[in-house]
């Protein structure tokens, strides 16, 4: 049943960077509550709390990201709709963070995003190969859907132009 393994490698990877990231901003928050240090003027509290529902909030982002790729693997079909919309914002967040991560973080930071993205570009690619030839209209439809038109019998499209309209 598995055909296509890169789904499952990639719902796996966007759950574990789920998790870590939500794990990575609630420990900031934690740090910023207990070291209760002001930075310009701003409440501590206010921070460590911001900190944390941001770190849920991209983690959870993420995880449903990472939800759509599972049943992806598990359909065995393209993501259409709001599905493949996550997708695509996922690689370009990815894309994103890996030019800020060359500069603020260093080139591993740079690779693993730049390695992610890649996965989610396959995945979205790699389905879109396979839908593309089971949506083509067949070889003898009309490309008008059939309305009028006055072409071959055959229903395509004529091989000449049409006569030009003579006056009285």
């Amino acid at each position: 049943m598995v055909r296509r393994p890169v789904a499952w490698v990639v719902a796996v990877v966007l759950f574990v960077e789920g998790l870590g990231v939500a794990a990575l901003q609630w420990f900031l928050g934690v740090v910023v509550d207990r070291q209760d240090m002001s930075l310009a003027g701003l409440d501590p509290d206010v921070m460590s709390l911001s900190s944390k529902i941001g770190g849920v909030v991209f983690g959870a982002y993420f995880a449903l990201c990472g939800l759509v790729a599972l049943l992806v693997a598990l359909r065995d079909r393209a993501p259409a709709g709001f599905g493949r919309i996550l997708l695509i914002s996922a690689a370009v967040v990815h894309g994103l963070l890996g030019a800020f991560a060359w500069g603020l973080v260093g080139w591993t930071a740079f690779l693993l995003m730049v390695v992610v993205l890649g996965l989610i570009v396959l995945l979205l690619m790699t389905y879109d190969a396979q839908a593309a030839p089971g949506s083509a209209e067949p070889a003898d439809a009309a490309p008008d859907g059939g309305a009028g038109g006055g072409g071959s019998p055959a229903g395509g499209s004529p091989v000449s132009s049409p006569p030009a309209p003579t006056t009285p």
